[in-house]
């Protein structure tokens, strides 16, 4: 018999409630893992019940321990995490990083709360399940199940707001038609990390974004206030305004790394451009986030001081997984 342990962590899959209060998570992982899952049995186990808009760090790093635990157990063949769809793509990142099983993890959630009229919850869990049980996702590290796609957590965003599958990018490695799961691709997998350390909660890596006018101020007060990393998320494949040069090199020179991202959905950072753009920021002393969002990037680099990984360090650090 095949066993799949589903991790409830709260959002809209589990929420109920409307009007002028909103939907709240209540609904707790019991009831989500009950349905019809053909030879699978599923167990449930609830680390969180929250909206995924209010999880910090600390959340994160208890949800990976809860995945690790749950993939070390011999019973468990697969994992599924509920979760809400606002911040999914930064925690399934972060577990993929981790991910040093050949078990699958599989993250999936809900566009429409449990107590809708037509809620779509339950047919994302049984895909969810479906696909963590599967052995043909072996290897295949920390995916996104939504709306019959399975896609890598690396590379994804939530691109919608509303839509039924709220999900672009990453690579998609399955769909699921007809109860049958039909596999289309095997991602390649870098090198696992460990686990979050226990600076993992409390690590400052902020964010700030170049447009139009932007002056360099909030990423010299990040650093003012202790920020450990900044990830700039920049025009096009990288640039930033006039003073961001000059920030960045004295943020660095603070101590504070920088890494530089894009705020453009898809494509690569490329530094192409001088008078303050990409080659300037870089020869400051920025680190290119190659293909990952800001937010990703963000996860990476958090990760990597939790484990010791000083400031100076990260640019070496940062580019295996980049």
């Amino acid at each position: 018999m095949v066993h799949v342990q589903l991790l409830g962590t709260g959002g809209t899959i589990a929420s109920r409630g409307s009007g002028e209060t909103g939907a709240v998570a209540t609904d707790l992982a019991a009831g989500l893992a009950r349905g019809e899952h053909g030879a699978v049995t599923v167990g449930a186990r609830d680390v969180l019940t929250t909206n995924s808009f209010r999880l910090d760090l600390a959340d994160l790093r208890r949800i990976a321990e809860a995945a690790r635990e749950a993939l070390e157990d011999r019973g468990n063949d697969g994992v599924v995490v509920t979760h809400g769809t606002d911040t999914l793509e930064e925690t399934a990142f972060l577990l993929d990083l981790v991910h040093a099983s050949p078990k699958p993890v599989v993250l999936t959630g809900a566009q429409r709360p449990a107590d809708s009229p037509a809620p779509d919850g339950p047919g994302n869990v049984a895909d969810a399940v479906l696909a963590a049980a599967s052995t043909a996702l072996h290897h295949c590290g920390a995916v996104i199940g939504f709306a019959g796609t399975v896609r890598t957590a690396r590379g994804a965003r939530k691109a919608h707001t509303t839509a039924p599958d709220p999900f672009a990018g990453g690579t998609e490695v399955a769909r699921i038609a007809g109860g049958r799961l039909h596999v289309l691709a095997k991602p390649v997998r870098r090198p696992p990390l460990p686990l979050p350390g226990p600076g993992f909660g409390t690590a400052r890596v902020e964010v700030v974004t170049a447009y139009p006018g932007a002056t360099p101020h909030l990423l010299e007060a990040a650093v003012a206030s202790g920020a450990q990393a900044v990830v700039l998320a920049g025009t096009g494949a990288g640039n930033a305004g006039p003073g961001f040069a000059e920030a960045v090199r004295a943020a660095v020179g603070a101590g504070c790394a920088v890494v530089l991202g894009s705020r453009v959905p898809w494509g690569p950072v490329v530094p192409r451009y001088g008078d303050g753009g990409g080659v300037d920021l870089v020869a400051a002393g920025a680190v290119p986030a190659g293909e990952l969002s800001p937010f990703q990037a963000r996860i990476l680099v958090a990760l990597l001081l939790s484990h010791g990984t000083a400031p100076a360090e990260l640019p070496a650090a940062l580019r295996p997984y980049l």
